[in-house]
C-alpha cells in the first residue's frame, strides 16, 4: 500500500476544498451574513492541512487499483466530515451526526435532509448544500485529475473506482483530458440550465442554486416544498435537464464528434423507453383516480414526467405530494428508484447498462436451458460484453441486496412501519433522496436516531461509490504488504 501517495493525493483534496469552501464564503459575503466567518476558518483549515500533507511529494508516485479504491473511499468520507465541520461552524445545526448526514448526502447528491424548514437558513449554507451537490456529481477526484495529474496513466485507477457504472473507458488516450473534457461537458449543460431559468424569471439565487442541484442530480431546494412553487415553464426545464444529466457523458461527446448513432446507443434508448413507459402508466393511473387533483390531462402529464425524471434520475425534486398517489404510481416510482440513471451520468441506481446485462444473461440462461449446446454471447450494441463485465455485474448486485438487506435490519429497531424504512434504505442507498411513508416528498429524516442515520450515511457513500469502494476498507487484505 502507497501510503505517502495516498496521504499526498487527499492533501491535494483539502486545498481543492478550500477552493470550494469560497463559494458559500462569497454568498455569505453578498448577503452580508456570520456565516462567512465560518466558511473563513474552513478555508483556512483545508488549506493549511493540505499544505502540510503535500510538502513533500512522494518518491514512489505508483498507483494501483487497490490505492485507487483507498484513495476514493478516504476522499469522500473526507469530504464529508469537513463538509459537516461547515454546517456546524455556520450554526445551521448543532448535531455533528446530523451535520455529517447533510454533508455526505450533499457530495453524494442524495439530497436527503434533516432540515424541516430550509428556508430559515441562511443564504451561504443553502448555496454551499447546492454546490455541494454539483461537486459530488461529476465526482470530485475527476475534477482534481482534470487540473493536477496525480501519477500518469496509472490515475485510471482513481476515475474508475470513482465513476458510476459497470465499465469505465477514456474519451481519449490521457486520463487528465478524459476529465477535463467531462467537466466542460458539465460546466455548459449547467450555464446552459441556468441561462434557460433566468429567462424564465428566476432570480439568480435561485436559478444558480437549482442549476447545481439539477446538475449533480441532487434535489437540495431552498424553499420548504421543493419545486412545487415554481412556475410551470421552470418545471419543465427542470424535468428536461434532469434526464439530460441522467445520460452517459460519453453520449455528449459523441455528438460533438457528430458521431449520433453510436451516441443514442441501446443503454440512452433504453433510458429513454423506461421514463416514457413509467410517465406513460403514472398518468393514466393519476388521470383515472386521482382525476379532481387535475385541472386537465395535461397537467397530470406534466407532473407525472417531472416527478419520474426526478426519481429515475436520482435528483429528487418533488411538485407534488407522491405520498398521496395510488399505489399503481407509487410502485413504478419504487421500480425506477432502483433502476436509476445511465453509467457515466451524474445520476444514482443500479444504472441501465447493469439492468440490461441482467436481462440479457437471464435470456442467454433460458436459451441454454432449452439449448444446451448453443454458445451465445452477451451483447450490447452489436459488441460482446467482457465476461469480466458480466461478472462484476453479478457481483454488484449481490453485493447491493446484503448491503440493502443489512441495512433494511440495521433501522428496523425504531420500529417505523416497513414502507418508510423500506424506502428509507432504497432512498439513500440509491442516492434518491425522498422516499414513502415518513420520509415522503413532504417530510424528512430527522425523526431517525443518530445510529439509523449513520447507517443512511454509509449507505449513501457507498452507494455513491458503487459499493466496493467503501467496503473494501473493512478487508484486511487491503492493508497487507504486497
Amino acid at each position: 500500500m502507497n501510503y505517502s501517495m495516498i496521504k499526498y493525493t487527499l492533501g491535494w483534496l483539502l486545498m481543492f476544498m478550500g477552493v470550494f469552501f469560497t463559494v458559500p464564503l462569497i454568498t455569505a459575503a453578498i448577503y452580508w451574513e456570520p456565516a462567512f466567518f465560518s466558511f473563513l476558518i474552513m478555508i483556512a483549515i483545508s488549506v493549511g492541512l493540505g499544505l502540510l500533507m503535500t510538502l513533500k511529494k512522494p518518491k514512489n508516485s505508483t498507483l494501483y487499483a487497490k490505492e485507487g479504491f483507498v484513495i476514493v473511499s478516504a476522499s469522500w468520507i473526507l469530504l464529508s466530515l469537513f463538509g459537516a465541520l461547515a454546517f456546524i461552524l455556520s450554526g445551521a445545526t448543532t448535531s455533528f451526526v446530523d451535520a455529517l448526514f447533510e454533508s455526505a448526502s450533499g457530495f453524494t447528491t442524495t439530497g436527503a435532509s434533516i432540515f424541516g424548514d430550509v428556508e430559515s437558513l441562511p443564504r451561504s449554507v443553502l448555496m454551499w448544500r447546492s454546490f455541494s451537490h454539483w461537486i459530488g456529481g461529476m465526482g470530485v477526484l475527476v475534477f482534481i485529475m482534470a487540473f493536477l495529474p496525480l501519477s500518469g496513466g496509472q490515475n485510471m485507477h482513481i476515475m474508475r473506482a470513482e465513476s458510476p457504472g459497470p465499465e469505465v473507458s477514456k474519451l481519449v488516450p490521457r486520463v487528465k483530458k478524459t476529465a477535463l473534457i467531462l467537466y466542460v461537458i458539465y460546466f455548459m449543460l449547467t450555464f446552459i440550465m441556468f441561462a434557460l431559468l433566468l429567462f424564465f424569471d428566476m432570480d439568480v439565487f435561485e436559478a444558480i442554486n437549482t442549476a447545481f442541484s439539477t446538475a449533480g442530480t441532487g434535489g437540495f431546494g431552498f424553499r420548504n416544498d421543493s419545486c412545487a412553487s415554481f412556475t410551470a415553464a421552470q418545471q419543465i426545464v427542470i424535468t428536461v435537464f434532469m434526464l439530460l444529466f441522467s445520460i452517459n457523458f460519453n453520449s455528449y461527446y459523441l455528438v460533438l464528434r457528430l458521431k449520433f448513432k453510436d451516441a443514442l446507443n441501446s443503454e440512452v434508448r433504453a433510458f429513454l423507453l423506461i421514463v416514457a413507459v413509467a410517465v406513460g402508466i403514472i398518468t393514466a393511473d393519476l388521470w383515472i383516480n386521482l382525476t379532481t387533483e387535475f385541472d386537465s390531462v395535461w397537467e397530470a402529464l406534466r407532473h407525472a414526467a417531472f416527478t419520474v425524471s426526478s426519481l429515475i434520475s436520482t435528483t429528487g425534486f418533488s411538485t407534488v405530494d407522491f405520498n398521496l398517489w395510488p399505489a399503481l404510481s407509487q410502485t413504478m416510482l419504487v421500480i425506477v428508484m432502483f433502476i436509476g440513471a445511465c453509467a457515466g451520468s451524474t445520476g444514482g441506481g443500479i444504472k441501465v447498462s447493469r439492468i440490461l446485462i441482467l436481462f440479457k444473461g437471464m435470456s442467454r440462461e433460458l436459451r441454454t436451458i432449452v439449448h444446451p449446446r448453443q454458445v451465445k454471447k452477451i451483447t450490447i450494441d452489436g459488441k460482446p460484453v467482457d465476461r469480466e463485465v458480466t461478472r462484476s455485474v453479478n457481483a454488484y448486485i449481490t453485493t447491493f441486496i446484503v448491503v440493502f438487506t443489512l441495512s433494511l435490519l440495521a433501522i428496523s429497531f425504531e420500529e417505523k412501519d416497513l414502507i418508510t424504512n423500506f424506502t428509507a434504505v432504497t432512498a439513500t442507498i440509491n442516492n434518491v433522496g425522498p422516499g414513502l411513508g415518513g420520509v415522503g416528498p413532504t417530510s424528512n429524516f430527522a425523526d431517525f436516531t443518530a445510529f439509523s442515520k449513520l447507517v443512511f450515511t454509509f449507505d449513501m457513500l457507498a452507494g455513491r461509490l458503487e459499493l466496493f469502494p467503501m467496503l473494501i476498507l473493512f478487508s484486511p487484505s487491503t492493508y497487507k504488504r504486497t
